[in-house]
């Protein structure tokens, strides 16, 4: 392939998948629409012969010739992207002028997809993941010295990065080990850390490869707008993003090699540390990789560990007890720490006791007539031990267990009866059914005796095996049926939560369901609280997932697709594609459950529409415009006008991001017809408003990518009136919106006057509403009308000002861009 040839066709697979996963943001949708206009041309300059990038469900040409006339649509597959860049090749190799217009469209796709890193971005990024060594951490220097070999084995496979996989049950330290073997090594990786816990205890909690993928090019620098949806594109940019780079990983706790391999970074300098409880042999056919089996302790060094959990003074006179509980434990760092915290907090307990407690436990004798929490004899306790009767950690665990006050016993019980990725005051108050004040005494007393760890302030989590051992006293002491009760109390508290923050978010959107219907908005609201709002749902991501698969699993239907309506805000703006997919996927099926009986039947629409998004976000364009059309169908047979008109709409919108112009305005049109059958009092009708302001605007960008420029700045001008007369003063945020579309328009018609104009007042309307994204690219527009007017010093201005905003916003690509279009913002 000639080089010009693979440089084309790159940017069309970037542009592309942009388009519909909505990667780039604004920046990306332009490249998007003037990839189109360049096929278009093309295809008008060639006439009958016209070469012609394939119609998406249409029979693929074998080459870049396509039926001739037929308007190019969005290049989804690899045949298709290779046809629409071998027509481009082909016609700029011919037409000088098309040829510029070529080049100028690949320099700003560049930097819409993130696969041209800019200069020094590396330097600029160096993230610095890893979780802070244990201060107690204790031997394990043989593991340490087998890494260091192994990274100065110069006969490892050309290319691939060191790679070791720590193995051994749980408890053993694999994670400790790894964590002190990376902070060793650091000066090493200047480049930096990454870590991840891959929760791979099991296959049903174990981190999709897209979700650590989307972590990761997030700590590289990548801007959220920038990621890409589907797995595939992440891992080609991770690999970019990583090559030429010496950092240190530690995968922590992996399932399988599947969920590994493709979070392989593509440098030989890297060294990446993978625990796991299985052996992950795919690793080594592919990297070489080298497994390191953690043993135990031996007796000296886990007397040493519990000397320095209990301090020298609580050790120095009780050398046969200390050694006595060292070898009770079996070497088992988790089961040592436990056990020593205990000794630690109980400044009275013997070391003598505790041995003979562990040794007691451990052979299925005497429980020395102790009561449990409950205050029966404990051997309710002692049965769920006969299962793993000579298990370290269970026992240690259970003999710190068996001292815990009988609120502090239900919480812990109560708190594990889910694997939440992180438990919170909030999440253990609900599951507990206490306040919040008690519940975070009581987990600072779990995490006092090692059966909790904070991880981050007032967020803890569980071993795995210690949750498995909790869960098992759940299941024995309490039963399911309070089990599940402590489940639903903690997805009603997250419901609440999530809902309360989405209506911040976004609250001019309709919405369904009850946990809606209190919430109001205070008259004199911080500007600020959108954004607060935002973050409170991001850091609460993973539970707020946690609490869907929970409420699915017990049966809680009416639970599962209201948290994944008050979930559209945050993956409306921060995406997480693969975490979207799945989760509605469980609330379409629960959804279905409850209008099969006495649920909302408009619930199967609104969340079959959420889907479909998150469906684009994934390059899934087919699955999405299936399910826009399932929530139609719907919508129309419970009688929904406007959730069927916003599942029309979306079909729209799809078509928009597929250049089906035509079809776009054909379903804007048909939602609007819906939007006519709502009469005063029905359910939507109070959004009637907006929602005809919006399909105009949306009309008018159909109508102009179609060639239709005076249809489209009457309809777009139509928005503008609509917006305006909106209640509450109008909407301003998308009366700019609409501003920018018809500076887009006359751009595009050429009409440089008319489009500084209307740029001139997106640019007033976006500032004055603080919407800085957007602010940016409008006068990222409005520069390139200077530019085209010969006005030097008006576009180094807009460009300095949008500079400005990207620097605060740390979008680091953006500015490089800007750095790049001219001789710099700061100059």
């Amino acid at each position: 392939m000639e080089p010009f040839m693979g440089v084309v066709l790159s940017a069309v697979g970037t542009v592309a998948s942009g388009a519909l996963s909505g990667a780039g943001g604004e920046m990306g949708r332009r490249s998007s629409e003037t990839l189109f206009g360049l096929l278009n041309r093309a295809r008008a300059e060639q006439g009958a012969s016209a070469r012609t990038a394939p119609r998406s469900g249409e029979p693929r040409a074998a080459g870049p010739r396509a039926v001739a006339g037929a308007a190019p649509t969005l290049p989804v597959t690899e045949d298709e992207q290779r046809a629409a860049a071998s027509w481009l090749t082909e016609v700029a190799r011919r037409s000088p002028e098309f040829a510029r217009e070529v080049a100028q469209w690949l320099d700003e796709a560049s930097w819409v997809g993130p696969r041209v890193v800019p200069a020094g971005a590396y330097g600029a990024v160096r993230p610095r993941m890893l979780p802070p060594a244990t201060a107690v951490f204790t031997d394990r220097e043989d593991l340490t010295a087998a890494v260091t070999a192994l990274i100065d084995d110069t006969g490892r496979p050309h290319g691939a990065p060191a790679v070791a996989v720590l193995t051994g049950p749980g408890g053993i330290g694999k994670t400790a080990a790894a964590v002190n073997c990376a902070h060793l090594l650091a000066d090493r990786f200047p480049d930096g850390a990454l870590h991840v816990d891959l929760a791979g205890a099991s296959a049903g909690t174990a981190l999709a490869p897209s979700e650590v993928l989307a972590r990761f090019l997030e700590r590289l620098g990548v801007p959220a707008a920038m990621l890409p949806g589907d797995e595939a594109r992440q891992r080609d940019l991770y690999r970019d993003r990583t090559a030429g780079r010496r950092m240190v990983l530690v995968l922590d706790n992996a399932h399988s090699d599947a969920q590994v391999v493709p979070l392989l970074p593509a440098s030989p300098d890297c060294l990446v540390l993978v625990t796991s409880r299985r052996r992950l042999d795919r690793l080594v056919a592919a990297t070489g990789a080298r497994h390191l089996t953690v043993p135990p302790l031996s007796t000296v060094d886990s007397v040493r560990l519990l000397t320095r959990i209990v301090g020298q003074e609580r050790a120095a006179d009780a050398e046969a007890g200390v050694r006595a509980v060292a070898e009770g434990t079996g070497g088992v760092p988790l089961a040592l720490c436990t056990t020593g915290a205990r000794l630690a907090v109980r400044e009275h307990l013997a070391w003598e006791r505790v041995a003979r407690q562990l040794s007691e436990r451990r052979s299925g004798s005497g429980q020395e007539g102790q009561a449990g929490p409950d205050g029966q004899d404990g051997q309710e306790g002692q049965a769920m031990l006969e299962g793993e009767p000579q298990d370290p950690v269970r026992l240690a665990h259970d003999g710190a267990y068996r001292e815990l006050a009988p609120e502090c016993a239900a919480l812990y019980r109560a708190i594990a009866v889910w694997p939440w990725p992180e438990v919170t005051v909030r999440c253990a108050a609900l599951a507990a059914d206490v306040e919040e004040g008690e519940a975070r005494r009581l987990l600072e007393q779990l995490a006092d005796v090692h059966l909790l760890e904070e991880v981050a302030q007032e967020r803890y989590r569980f071993h795995d095996v210690a949750r498995a051992f909790a869960h098992d006293l759940a299941v024995a002491e309490d039963g399911h049926g309070r089990m599940a009760a402590a489940v639903r109390r903690v997805a009603v508290g997250q419901l609440r939560f999530a809902a309360g923050a989405d209506f911040r978010v976004i609250p001019s959107r309709w919405r369904l369901g009850p946990a809606y219907a209190p919430l109001t908005l205070p008259d004199h609201r911080d500007p600020e609280d959108g954004k607060r709002a935002l973050r409170e749902l991001r850091a609460e991501r993973e539970n707020l997932a946690a609490a869907v698969r929970a409420a699915a699993h017990h049966g809680f239907d009416d639970l599962v697709w209201q948290l994944c309506e008050a979930m559209w805000g945050l993956h409306l703006r921060l995406g997480f594609h693969e975490q979207w997919a799945d989760t509605h996927l469980l609330g379409v099926a629960a959804a279905r459950r409850g209008a099969a009986e006495f649920g909302d039947r408009r619930a199967v629409g609104r969340v079959l529409v959420q889907l479909a998004f998150a469906f684009m976000g994934l390059g899934r364009a087919a699955d999405a415009e299936r399910a826009l059309t399932e929530a139609a169908v719907a919508e129309e047979d419970c009688g929904h006008h406007r959730g069927k008109a916003s599942a029309v709409e979306a079909l729209g919108l799809l078509h928009l991001k597929q250049w089906r112009w035509a079809d776009a305005e054909q379903a804007f049109g048909e939602a609007g017809r819906i939007l006519d059958r709502i009469g005063e009092g029905d359910q939507g009708w109070a959004d009637l408003p907006r929602a005809r302001a919006l399909l105009d605007h949306h009309t008018g960008r159909a109508q102009a990518k179609q060639g239709r420029t005076a249809e489209a700045v009457a309809r777009l001008n139509a928005a503008l009136v609509r917006f305006r007369e909106l209640p509450g003063g109008g909407d301003r945020y998308n009366e700019g919106r609409v501003y920018m579309s018809l500076g887009e328009t006359h751009l595009d018609a050429r009409d440089t006057e008319l489009a500084l104009v209307c740029l001139d007042k997106a640019v007033d309307t976006m500032s004055a509403e603080g919407a800085e994204p957007q602010l940016a690219f409008a006068l990222e527009l409005r520069a390139g009308c200077h530019h085209r007017a010969g006005r030097t010093e008006a576009e180094r201005e807009d460009l300095r000002a949008a500079a400005l905003l990207h620097e605060r916003g740390d979008d680091q690509q953006a500015l490089a861009r800007l750095r790049a279009r001219s001789a710099g913002p700061e100059s």
